[in-house]
């Protein structure tokens, strides 16, 4: 199947806002297993509920962590106006506004008065043993990697997954990188007529060692890998909602 029909169909799907169709499974399944790649607490049947009845269903025991749920609905309002900008050029314009839409409204007190929504970081962050770039270089930093990217005369899945890394070794917010990346993975996928994709949360082992195989080794095959298997799982998917 064509990533140009998923694209078509996305599209219309979300246009029509009815359910049980590849759109509603994509927004369900693409927010709960990225955010559970960071943590989140909120179950897929609990994502399910958010995304068709703004409430969560759960058992009494449970402590439902409203930031969890809040960047929970902030995925499907960011899968959503990624939709609707798909066809513009990727921007830092474009990659901070995707950034306030996922992280608008989890903030406490105390982040409110350094952390910057919609805005690259102003204090020091890392990843494990990754060094990122410090605050006072991130826009040279992005700046860099946007025009690398746009300079390519074709993007191949392979250049994608090199922004990600790149984009992931900036680390150019203070948080949400992760979840920021991946959107722009599936989108710039879907631009480009290559099968678009979201990574598994049982993924996860494998998918951070990519990273940090690629980061530190340049040893590319690892992600490569992970990624190409969620590829044919979200092909699979496509198949199944849009073929006769």
């Amino acid at each position: 199947m064509e990533a140009s029909v998923i694209k078509k169909a996305l599209i219309e799907q979300k246009n029509m806002n009815l359910k049980g169709n590849l759109y509603h499974k994509t927004q369900i399944d693409f927010a709960y297993n990225t955010n559970a790649l960071e943590g989140s607490t909120i179950t897929p049947d609990e994502t399910a509920s958010i995304y068709e009845s703004g409430t969560i269903l759960t058992d009494s025991k449970k402590v439902i962590v409203l930031k969890d749920a809040t960047e929970i609905k902030n995925h499907f309002t960011l899968f959503k106006y990624m939709l609707d900008t798909i066809d513009g050029k990727l921007t830092e314009e474009l990659i901070k506004k995707y950034h306030f839409i996922l992280k608008d409204g989890t903030l406490n007190d105390q982040e409110k008065e350094w952390f910057k929504v919609g805005e690259y970081k102003t204090k020091k962050n890392f990843v494990g043993s990754i060094t990122t770039s410090l605050p006072k270089d991130v826009a040279h930093d992005m700046d860099n990697l946007l025009n690398w990217y746009h300079n390519l005369p074709t993007k191949k899945l392979e250049d994608i997954i090199e922004f990600h890394v790149r984009f992931e070794h900036i680390h150019p917010f203070q948080d949400g990188n992760g979840r920021l990346g991946r959107m722009i993975m599936f989108r710039e996928c879907l631009k480009n007529n290559i099968m678009p994709f979201y990574i598994e949360d049982r993924n996860k082992e494998f998918y951070l060692r990519g990273i940090k195989e690629y980061q530190l080794h340049n040893e590319k095959g690892y992600l490569i890998d992970t990624c190409l298997n969620s590829q044919d799982n979200y092909a699979k998917m496509a198949e199944f909602f849009l073929e006769d």
